[in-house]
């Protein structure tokens, strides 16, 4: 496991090394700043988005999706009755790589599951975030 921690710039990127494969977990933590809009964390192989998480203040809802050949597939919304992230509170998002999908909990609470749109785990190789929040502390 690799630990990064305070100060780190958005965007930021980092080399998953070995890939994923299941029981990987890779964490998340940061702050929300007040004027949020949208953030994303993505797991990518060296050309596609295998999973793209993407909370949205402005529409209140946690997009994901995979991009593969530069093309989006479709995206699946969770509309959470309490949206788990808010602006200008600190936050931890955990992506768990199981076998068959993701498993992502949000300070300790379970979100959602997204199911792999591309299977070849080990091909998932950087780990890249970016939008609006302040990031304090990635592990891989």
């Amino acid at each position: 496991m690799e630990l990064y921690s305070v100060a780190l710039q958005v965007p930021h990127h980092i080399s998953i090394h070995g890939g994923l494969h299941p029981s990987r977990v890779i964490t998340v933590s940061g702050t929300v700043p007040e004027n949020a809009q949208r953030f994303h964390i993505n797991l990518c192989t060296e050309r596609d988005i295998a999973f793209h998480f993407n909370p949205r203040f402005d529409q209140n809802s946690v997009v994901c999706n995979t991009q593969i050949q530069g093309i989006w597939g479709t995206e699946e919304r969770k509309l959470p009755v309490n949206m788990p992230f808010r602006r200008g509170q600190s936050f931890t998002v955990a992506i768990t790589c199981e076998a068959d999908h993701y498993s992502v909990s949000v300070d300790d609470q379970h979100l959602l599951d997204y199911t792999h749109r591309l299977p070849e785990l080990q091909t998932i190789v950087h780990l890249e975030m970016g939008g609006d929040f302040e990031l304090s502390k990635v592990s891989v």
